[in-house]
């Protein structure tokens, strides 16, 4: 069987998509799977060996300019290239508007999540076979019951493989590495740079190197003042995702906000300590085996969703020494 999957964005939704996709190619004999993905992180789906091809996408640039003459050639590309491709079934893991009209174009047989499990319920209509996932689940676990419905297989819920193969990076820096996973484009999930170095000293004194690297002039500033404040940290430069992938993989540990890269650090069995300042981790948390959660706010899946602009509530925060007590813990267990 031939699978389109769409689940284009974002970092932590594809990420949290992996388990599912081992699942279903473990269980399913013959089924191959296609990615149709946002160009970005194309790179990060073709890390994983069971995918055939990582198809790229610009939906969020096309939905800022749907009526252009670049958009409208682009979509009808895609649509040629998916339909050339014969699909036997398309399955929509995203439930989105945009994911529902990208899923169409494959002119296959569309499953996906019904009315009540969908994010957005009501384009549930566009699929022909329509699951129901209960909502209150993770979204590891939903995606790959989402997966198990549609196959027909049940999926192990007690266990998680994310199936990925990122080729390591030579090393720089001097014995173990621990990288320092700073940025998020939320103001609010940041840790404030003080913290960050008091972090990174303490990693020097227990033996390790930080390391940290940058996507924009605002996380590079963060960088810098890491590396100011304690010059033993090793400062990448601005690098691919599948080279950073493959840097972070080589790592003896990670410490990062909410953000794609610690999801990814977790799915790549790094020993992981996630910091979440000002959302919750319930639903959407790193999930692995070596992955300890540390959070600022009470985690209650019926509590409403965090605003962007929300604040880290006063005299609530997350201190470094609890990160490196924590960390310690996870590598005396490794």
């Amino acid at each position: 069987m031939r699978l389109l999957l769409v689940k284009t964005s974002s970092m932590g939704d594809v990420i949290h998509t992996f388990p599912a996709v081992t699942d279903a190619l473990a269980a399913v004999e013959g089924l191959a799977i296609d990615w149709l993905v946002e160009a970005p992180f194309a790179p990060l789906v073709a890390l994983h060996p069971g995918i055939g091809t990582a198809i790229p996408v610009a939906m969020r640039r096309w939905r800022r300019r749907p009526l252009d003459a670049a958009t409208r050639s682009a979509v009808g590309d895609l649509r040629r290239r998916l339909k050339a491709a014969g699909y036997d079934r398309v399955l929509d893991a995203q439930g989105l508007m945009k994911s529902a009209l990208l899923a169409r174009l494959a002119g296959a047989p569309v499953a996906g999540f019904d009315r009540a499990s969908a994010r957005e319920g009501w384009i549930a209509p566009l699929y022909a076979e329509r699951h129901a996932v209960p909502r209150r689940l993770h979204a590891i676990a939903r995606t790959r019951l989402l997966f198990g419905q549609a196959l027909g297989y049940r999926p192990d819920l007690d266990t998680v493989r994310y199936g990925l193969a990122a080729p390591r990076m030579p090393a720089r820096g001097n014995g173990d590495r621990a990288f320092l996973l700073h940025g998020t484009t939320w103001q609010s999930k940041k840790w404030p740079d003080a913290a960050w170095a008091r972090t990174a000293r303490g990693l020097v004194e227990r033996g390790l190197t930080p390391v940290t690297t940058y996507a924009d002039d605002a996380e590079r500033a963060t960088a810098a003042a890491i590396a100011a404040a304690v010059p033993e940290t090793v400062v990448l430069p601005k690098t691919d995702l599948a080279a950073l992938a493959g840097h972070i993989a080589g790592a003896r540990l990670a410490i990062g906000v909410d953000t794609g890269l610690t999801h990814l650090a977790t799915a790549l069995d790094v020993p992981t300590v996630a910091l979440f300042l000002a959302t919750r981790p319930g639903l959407t948390g790193p999930v692995g085996r070596r992955c300890a959660t540390l959070s600022a706010l009470p985690d209650d899946p019926g509590l409403a969703p965090v605003s962007r602009r929300a604040a880290v509530p006063a005299g609530r925060t997350i201190t470094p020494e609890q990160v490196l007590e924590t960390a310690e813990a996870l590598l005396a267990g490794d």
